[in-house]
């Protein structure tokens, strides 16, 4: 019987003990729990935070004016003035688009309106004679997000043509249209013609008489092409821009009124998609200037976002291989302005100097003329 009581109390002890071991189990797989809902909600409130803490998108702008022998010995305070007034005009003109959030397309085409309308630079207004003593302009744009383009040559009644170029690309099956065909489009689309006269600026006719007289003083003058520096800087004068959106987005745009005393209906590169023109999302947009012929033998704008592309090259990198490399060791010269998809600039050129100019997201503006 003694035996028998002192097994039950042992029992019921047991099954206390068992009782609190449960409950203990239990209590701890809560806290566990609670802690694990406390850890996980912690890291949600933290990525929260991460992402609002996340840095405004980044956008910018860049143009040129054309690269050539611009010495700072031949330019008069008030010709340089009016050169830096009229690149800061174009340039925030576009970085104002940007920044209300405007795309990279819209901000290139408006900013080189701004220069077209100049007598300054050689596009548009102020476009250079050829030898027939008429201007035959030439323009280009790219969208990079979706690589479409479109592209005149030798139109002479269009005001604008980088908005005729834009027309092309969305307006039409077709990338190119040239000459008369262009225009005949151009007045589909709306288009108003200017008579042939409003391109005539008494400097640059005068650009061509000279270049005529230094001609008619060589025998051989297609030599004369490469070895007078005279000569061989009437080749020079283009406008571009290339910008980055805050959509992540870039664009490229190139007018120009070729070279002075071109003959044949010659075709430079401003108008050739990958060679003075080129835009693409995964790496930069660009915009050329310069001896045109070398331009679209090395394929320079594309050749540049190809570099970064296949070989892993940063934009100053690849402009810096082109640009001072390739370009010069085929015999041409000239430059570049460019932004990569990280808003990152490069202004390459290898003359004595090249119109530049560029805002980033800050407002940050920068304007170069030489090559110091």
């Amino acid at each position: 019987m003694e035996n028998s009581g002192f097994y039950s109390i042992f029992g019921k002890s047991f099954k206390i003990m068992q009782k609190h071991r449960i409950l203990t189990f239990i209590l701890l797989i809560f806290i566990a729990f609670g802690c694990k809902n406390e850890h996980t909600a912690s890291s949600e409130a933290s990525v929260s935070e991460e992402k609002n803490e996340t840095k405004a998108p980044t956008f910018g702008i860049v143009i040129h004016g054309g690269a050539g022998t611009i010495l700072k010995e031949n330019m008069s305070d008030s010709l340089e003035a009016a050169y830096k007034a009229k690149l800061e005009e174009a340039i925030r003109t576009g970085h104002e688009i940007l920044k209300n959030g405007g795309s990279a397309m819209e901000a290139v085409t408006k900013t080189i309106n701004i220069m077209e309308d100049s007598p300054l630079f050689n596009a548009g207004k102020g476009s250079v004679f050829t030898h027939e003593e008429t201007n035959e302009l030439d323009a280009s744009v790219m969208d990079g997000a979706t690589l479409n383009a479109g592209a005149v040559t030798g139109v002479t009644q269009i005001k604008n043509p980088i908005d005729l170029a834009l027309s092309v690309m969305n307006d039409s099956p077709h990338v190119m249209l040239s000459g008369k065909g262009a225009e005949t489009f151009a007045q589909e689309q709306g288009f108003e013609l200017v008579d042939p006269s409003y391109f005539y600026t008494e400097n640059r006719f005068q650009s061509l008489q000279r270049v005529k007289e230094r001609e008619a003083q060589k025998a051989d003058a297609e030599k004369m092409v490469f070895t007078d520096p005279f000569i061989k800087d009437a080749k020079f004068g283009t406008v571009g821009c290339a910008a980055l959106d805050k959509n992540g987005n870039l664009a490229a745009g190139t007018s120009t009124g070729g070279m002075t005393n071109k003959r044949w209906n010659r075709i430079g590169d401003a108008p050739i998609i990958g060679a003075g023109t080129y835009a693409n999302n995964a790496t930069c947009a660009v915009s050329s200037t310069g001896w045109g012929e070398y331009f679209i033998r090395a394929m320079v704008a594309h050749d540049i976002s190809a570099l970064m592309e296949y070989k892993g090259l940063s934009l100053e990198a690849a402009a810096k291989e082109v640009i001072q490399k390739k370009v010069p060791e085929l015999g041409g010269d000239g430059g570049i302005v460019s932004i990569d998809k990280d808003g990152n600039v490069a202004m390459e050129f290898n003359t004595a100097g090249m119109y530049r100019a560029h805002m980033n997201a800050e407002g940050e503006l920068v304007i170069g003329i030489y090559s110091e």
